[in-house]
């Protein structure tokens, strides 16, 4: 079975998404999650879900291999950023190379790089009255919002839209497509399959 690990920084709800759609699916499991946040709710999602948490600080992920160590024992097959806000090392990115794959919450690559992440993009979608956003699900290199892109989930956007009202739009689709494009992808990729 193939093993998935999830990096996420946040209230962790596509992690849950994730590992429950693989626990019913069993074609891929979920074997731990990853947080640079010691306050992110994830945590207690990890809790509930039985599932093994790894806490980690800014020294430990970029001025250490301790994140890369830990990470090698459990010999993920797929490396799943949910939520995830800091740019991945070089290192980590070239020994993991096209086993990274990311959601974000825009169609990239209007709204991608650097700050633009959750209310960010959703106040600057509004703000330009684009009238379509979505999710963009890509590979990871080290830029930000610069992989492959593997596939796009659009929505309209309405006058009456908020940026909270479309941030529970974007939830809603990657709720629905992140996993399924996660389970495409490992069954489907040459090189995970190699």
């Amino acid at each position: 079975m193939k093993r998935i690990v999830i990096f996420a920084s946040g209230s962790g709800s596509n992690a849950q998404r994730i590992t429950e759609y693989f626990r019913e699916r069993k074609t891929a499991e979920v074997v731990s999650v990853y947080c640079n946040n010691p306050k992110a709710y994830v945590a207690e999602r990890c809790r509930q879900l039985q599932l093994p948490f790894h806490l980690f600080n800014r020294h430990d992920f970029y001025e250490t291999d301790a994140v890369q160590k830990q990470l090698e024992k459990e010999n993920p097959d797929l490396i799943v950023l949910a939520g995830f806000l800091w740019l991945l090392p070089a290192s980590f990115i070239e020994r993991y190379r096209n086993r990274i794959i990311n959601v974000h919450p825009a169609l990239l690559p209007a709204y991608g790089g650097k700050g633009m992440y959750g209310a960010n993009v959703h106040k600057a979608v509004i703000a330009n009255k684009e009238p379509q956003s979505g999710i963009t699900i890509h590979l990871v290199n080290e830029e930000y919002d610069k992989g492959e892109i593997l596939f796009q989930g659009k929505i309209e956007v309405t006058e009456k839209d908020t940026a909270d009202s479309l941030a529970a739009k974007i939830h809603e689709l990657e709720h629905r497509h992140f996993p399924e494009e996660i389970e495409n992808y490992l069954l489907h990729s040459p090189i995970v399959n190699s």
